[in-house]
């Protein structure tokens, strides 16, 4: 794995930072990619750097369709990504506790070849 960027003090946009926000703004509504799968997808950087990523530019895409590899929901953030989980259909497991549902991952996962963009799939 090579070292990554991350986003620069000055507030400009590495490349790295560009491509994670470009894969979020890929994931359908009702799908969602862990913080793993994007990595993955981008062949760089792991979860903990995507992660990074979103603390500092995610703000302006779908956040929330982000999300540990269990399907938990993001601490501190729960009420909010429920609310667009419910919005966009996408499919959740309750537990048998009170507690918050989770992401059923295997409903809702978008991973793989499905998920390159277009102009990824025409350059291989």
């Amino acid at each position: 794995m090579t070292a990554q960027r991350l986003p620069a003090r000055d507030g400009h946009m590495d490349d790295y930072t560009g491509r994670v926000l470009d894969v979020v703004d890929s994931i359908p509504a009702g799908q969602v990619m862990s913080y793993g799968d994007v990595a993955e997808f981008l062949g760089e950087g792991g979860p903990r750097q995507v992660g990074r990523v979103l603390a500092l530019w995610g703000g302006g895409v779908a956040w929330w369709r982000v999300v540990h590899a269990d399907g938990s929901l993001l601490t501190g953030h729960e009420r909010t990504a429920l609310a667009h989980y419910e919005a966009e259909g996408t499919p959740l497991r309750y537990l048998a506790t009170d507690g918050p549902p989770r992401i059923d991952m295997r409903r809702a996962r978008r991973a793989g070849a499905q998920a390159r963009p277009q102009s990824s799939q025409a350059q291989r």
